[in-house]
């Protein structure tokens, strides 16, 4: 392992045209130096405008099976991505597992086998996850790969030569569920409603702590107080949603303390050694950051070129329970050594079942394999984001997927796309071909408001999702399609064919499909496969499905069907689904 080492350290020496960067320390002249370098760096990386738009999910604990909040977080990173290839960008999807630490080696202990045959088995399982729901990701990280050791030991390497890390002796209330100590500030006693036995927990999380002593590694971080509170001040819309960033900002005013980066191997011996010390385990939170820039080459990032996979992350998604790692530890960590921090923090609720935490104690756990069979990979996608929450928490239910699905899928958007393309006495081809021919027609009133909401609804839903809010622009576009399907019913088509009015006819048919086309365009980040489907039905090309098409005129070639359009409910875009007991 070390001649590997010494070897990627020549190699990252070599890239970045100093002297060899020794995991012991270095004089001060050579440390202003590098920083120099680095400062210079890290403005290119700011500055970059060819830079992909990067965006990640936690990386997932392989200590258990993923439950539905795994999912939703795979789920709006996604949307996220997708939305940005909408609009014509190259975008980056990072996604992953998190194999290291306490968890994981007890769990592995309690099953009676290797560590890494257990993250092996749960990493394919969290990466089937991402398959089947259709996230489009384009890396899949495990912390145990090895150019992520690779990154992490030179990361450590860099803050210990830069007087960031020293030893001491290390007391406090550590929690293994968490991964983390907590101060005294923030832990209490407590009962077990279960065992009627007396225990320490976090008062954050409610999971048990221990009190624990031991020598190890602290990265100084109190000494980056002043720097994070104002990164803070200069960036207020860096975590979303705000009431989450105000607790990050009086975390780091009121608890702020040195941060322990390693535990000892007697205590821990699944993780990354730290360099040149085999008697300590770096901390796994360090370990699981560090992954982000895994992904983006660090370290080898050339310079002039250190943006080129995407670094800093445009938006890191989060769940609420993870923020101050990502909001407090990361941003400091990457100060600490001149590189940016991420643009933006993203952290959403929990998924809660009947207003209650899920558990499997309490066996109220949604396996999200079993409901992405149950009730299909898109109704999930849209349930999940229309029903999810950023600042508070959401509830799950079968009941509510069904009433979602009639309502908006089967009732509002697939018999939308019915009562326009299935009927016999209009053709929806021609009424596209008249109305570009005379785009100055006058209006009926009815025509002219429908027209009125249909050239803003694009604009709405991208201020939604600029606001990081996939559930507002959901929501925005499924208010049209019922506003839409108004319209229809108020412009009775069907009325005006009877009578023969063929100018009404297509003017009413023609503002119903433009409005189709748009929606069916602006929910492809949200429920692909579907919205791909209602394109086809409609005749939209492949080649006109992108985000500046998706307004008034911008197609003048749809209106001949792709694929059949059937005939009856089960042959309609959005089925009845079964509903079981």
């Amino acid at each position: 392992m070390k001649s590997h080492w010494g070897a990627l350290s020549r190699h990252l020496s070599t890239i970045r045209g100093g002297s060899t960067l020794r995991t012991g320390w270095i004089c001060q002249s050579c440390r202003v130096q590098a920083r120099r370098k680095l400062s210079s760096s890290s403005a290119a990386l700011r500055e970059a405008k060819d830079k992909p738009y990067y965006v990640t999910t936690p990386i997932f604990y392989v200590n258990a099976s993923p439950h539905v909040g795994h999912l939703y977080s795979m789920l709006i990173a996604d949307i996220l991505k997708r939305w940005q290839v909408l609009k014509g960008k190259q975008a980056i999807l990072s996604t992953g597992t998190d194999e290291h630490g306490m968890k994981v080696q007890r769990a592995a202990e309690i099953q009676d086998v290797h560590p890494k045959a257990l993250c092996d088995a749960n990493s394919e399982t969290f990466r089937d996850l991402a398959r089947k729901a259709n996230i489009a990701n384009d890396y899949f990280i495990r912390t145990t790969d090895p150019e992520h050791r690779d990154a992490v030991e030179y990361f450590w390497a860099r803050l210990r030569e830069s007087g960031h890390i020293y030893e001491t002796k290390h007391e406090g209330w550590y929690c293994v569920g968490d991964e983390t100590f907590y101060p005294h500030s923030m832990v209490e006693k407590r009962v077990s409603p279960l065992t009627g036995k007396a225990f320490m927990a976090s008062t954050e999380t409610g999971n048990a702590v221990e009190w624990t002593e031991e020598k190890n590694y602290h990265f100084r971080l109190t000494a980056f107080r002043d720097r994070l509170l104002q990164f803070y001040d200069d960036n207020p819309g860096w975590v979303v949603p705000n009431n989450r960033f105000v607790e990050v900002i009086s975390w780091v005013q009121n608890n702020l303390e040195d941060l322990s980066i390693s535990r000892p191997i007697s205590r821990l011996d699944w993780g990354i050694p730290v360099p040149d010390d085999p008697s300590q385990t770096i901390y796994v939170w360090v370990d699981a950051l560090i992954n982000y820039i895994t992904v983006a080459g660090y370290p080898v990032w050339p310079p002039g070129s250190e943006h080129k996979k995407g670094w800093p992350a445009d938006v890191q998604v989060v769940g609420k329970d993870i923020v101050r790692f990502h909001s407090v530890y990361w941003p400091a960590l990457l100060m600490a050594l001149d590189l940016p921090p991420p643009k933006r923090i993203l952290s959403h609720g929990h998924w809660l079942m009947s207003r209650q935490k899920m558990s499997k104690s309490v066996g109220n756990v949604v396996n999200p394999f079993f409901a992405l069979d149950r009730w299909g990979v898109d109704t999930m996608r849209y349930f999940l984001t229309y029903n999810g929450a950023m600042a508070n928490d959401s509830d799950y239910s079968n009941e509510f997927i069904v009433d979602r699905y009639k309502k908006g899928l089967q009732g509002g958007l697939g018999n939308l796309l019915n009562r326009i393309t299935r009927p016999k006495n209009w053709s929806v081809r021609t009424a596209v071909a008249a109305m570009s021919e005379n785009k100055d027609e006058a209006l009926s009133e009815v025509v002219d408001i429908q027209k009125g909401h249909l050239t803003k609804i694009a604009e709405k839903a991208a201020g939604h999702m600029e606001e990081l809010n996939p559930s507002g622009a959901l929501k925005e576009i499924m208010e049209f399609v019922f506003e839409t399907n108004r319209f229809l019913q108020n412009a009775a088509p069907w009325d005006k064919s009877k009578e023969g009015d063929t100018v009404a006819v297509n003017q009413i048919v023609f503002y119903a499909a433009e409005s189709i086309r748009v929606v069916g365009i602006l929910l492809q980040p949200f429920i692909p496969e579907k919205s791909a489907e209602l394109l086809d039905r409609l005749g939209v090309g492949h080649d006109r499905r992108t985000f500046q098409h998706a307004e008034l005129h911008a197609d003048d070639s749809y209106g001949t069907p792709m694929v059949p359009l059937g005939e009856g409910a089960q042959r309609g875009l959005f089925p009845p689904i079964p509903v079981e007991d």
